[in-house]
């Protein structure tokens, strides 16, 4: 414990509303350190190095992590998008980034002193009173979301350490001169570019395919037209409304039912005594037991029949009829199955020619036989010719247009003019790629800046939306140079924190690289 936080004892009792904003507080603390209070698990989220990360600080970041984008999505955000959003394993991966930081920064014989810590810690507004730090509040905070400040303390220099090895790869970045004179031309230069495009839908005409095209994609996309499993049924179904009439329900059995599913019977918002629904309580009690004995009738049957495999004669005992279904897929039942979930799900599970059941829907007991089973395959491409034919060709297509661009481009470099060869006319730079009869293409606006008269074309062609681009340096029209001097400082300055970042990100991946690391395959399944 710091020593300085033991002056600080008194403070009155601090509102709910400070408590939501503390929780906000902490629980960002806590994904971005990845550090929480330790409890002893017999599971982990992850491994760095040999170090655990317990599964409760993974689920104080995702928690924290899906917080946020609910909060940034609203109403919009879903189960689909959460999972599209891949939340866990950013998560996870901050997680271990933190971790590996943290160990890095004692390789690199980074210290934070106690001082440092508590002088951090004073300075939160979190912890404050009238603009001063509170030691009482400062307990309280903790207390109330169950970490200790030992705990704490050691995840605030934990923080701490990672911030100044990060601080010290940022210290070593620097712009050269000639990196800032790229970046001013870059923003002040306008470039005139001739360009030759290609769509699949343009090339089309010209796609020839063979058998052994259509063979090899047929082989490389199998699971495009793999057909679904299908099955074909007999089943029976038992109606519990055929036993009513057999069985009786007494006043007793009424009530009973009535004290069990006292909810059933309100009106306006207030429980009707049982002697104003006792006619309507026996017949919902008189439905329960029919149903029942619907299904005990069901299973006894079953029982009598397992060994023959009789379904017929399970029809006849029950006084049912046996309905016989064609082949089926699970997404295109019969209409007379249709709905029924459960049934289906078995169905599908269930061995061929053995008996399956009973299985309970809201229409009554189904008893049921797989007849027959034919398992997804693919068909021969004589029999869906037409469909490889038609997805063949429009890879093909792409493939034709990206390599009239390919020729194009080499023609370009040697001086040549392509056909159908347009100009763009002059354009400045636009971080968002916008670029005059292109569209938007920053990696195409990043190249096109980049060209120079000594090697005026792009080394590769460019994809924008459906088309390929072929593209080369006509002309660029150069700023004055001599302005550079009065801004190059500014320059620099407003490049350093990119470029800092880039270095942070570089050095990471390279920490994860050397790092041996393992992620609880558990916590990524869905």
């Amino acid at each position: 414990m710091l020593g300085i936080m033991r002056k600080y004892q008194k403070s009155p009792v601090i509102k709910i509303i400070f408590w939501v904003i503390v929780l906000s507080f902490i629980g960002t603390i806590f994904l971005i350190w990845g550090k929480g209070q330790e409890a002893e698990k017999s599971t982990y989220a992850a491994k760095v190095n040999g170090k655990k990360i317990s599964m409760e600080e993974f689920q104080q970041g995702y928690g924290r992590l899906s917080g946020i984008y609910k909060q940034l999505y609203s109403a919009n955000y879903t189960p689909e998008l959460e999972k599209s959003l891949n939340l866990k394993k950013l998560a996870i991966n901050s997680l271990v980034d933190a971790m590996l930081i943290r160990q890095e920064a004692k390789h690199m014989g980074v210290r934070v002193s106690d001082n440092d810590v508590k002088a951090e810690i004073a300075k939160n507004p979190s912890f404050q009173k009238n603009g001063a730090f509170d030691f009482q509040q400062y307990q309280q905070v903790l207390a109330f979301n169950r970490i200790s400040p030992a705990a704490f303390e050691d995840s605030q220099k934990d923080a701490m350490m990672a911030q100044k090895a990060r601080q010290t790869i940022k210290d070593k970045v620097t712009i050269t001169d000639d990196e800032a004179l790229q970046a001013f031309k870059k923003q002040n230069d306008k470039v005139e570019l001739q360009f030759a495009s290609f769509s699949p839908s343009e090339v089309r005409g010209e796609v020839k395919l063979t058998d052994q095209d259509l063979q090899g994609y047929l082989q490389k996309h199998q699971d495009e037209f793999k057909t679904s499993e299908q099955i074909s049924l007999s089943y029976l179904l038992v109606e519990p409304s055929q036993f009513t009439g057999k069985l009786t329900v007494t006043d007793d059995d009424a009530q009973a039912f009535y004290q069990k599913n006292i909810d059933r019977y309100q009106e306006k918002g207030e429980i009707l005594p049982f002697e104003k629904v006792r006619e309507r309580a026996k017949a919902d009690a008189l439905k329960l037991k029919a149903a029942k004995h619907a299904y005990e009738t069901v299973a006894d049957t079953l029982n009598k029949q397992m060994k023959s495999g009789d379904i017929a004669a399970a029809a006849k005992e029950l006084s049912s009829k046996v309905t016989d279904t064609p082949l089926f897929t699970a997404k295109t039942p019969p209409a007379s199955i249709a709905g029924e979930v459960e049934l289906l799900r078995k169905a599908f599970i269930a061995k061929t020619g053995e008996f399956g059941g009973p299985v309970e829907t809201a229409r009554g007991i189904y008893l049921f036989k797989v007849k027959d089973r034919k398992p997804a395959d693919v068909p021969p491409l004589a029999q869906i010719r037409s469909q490889v034919e038609a997805k063949a060709a429009i890879e093909k297509a792409q493939e034709l247009a990206r390599k009239k661009a390919e020729d194009a481009l080499a023609q370009l470099a040697k001086g040549a003019v392509p056909a159908k060869v347009q100009e763009t006319g002059s354009f400045g730079f636009s971080a968002k790629g916008d670029i005059p009869k292109v569209g938007a293409s920053p990696e195409m606006m990043e190249a096109a800046f980049n060209l120079t008269s000594a090697a005026p074309a792009a080394k590769t062609p460019f994809k924008v939306g459906e088309r390929w681009y072929a593209i080369k340096l006509k002309n660029r029209i150069e700023t004055n140079k001599e302005n550079f001097a009065h801004t190059k400082e500014q320059v620099k300055q407003t490049m350093l924190p990119r470029k800092q970042e880039e270095a942070v990100n570089a050095w990471l991946q390279e920490l994860r690289k050397k790092a041996k690391i393992e992620i609880n395959p558990a916590l990524l399944s869905d």
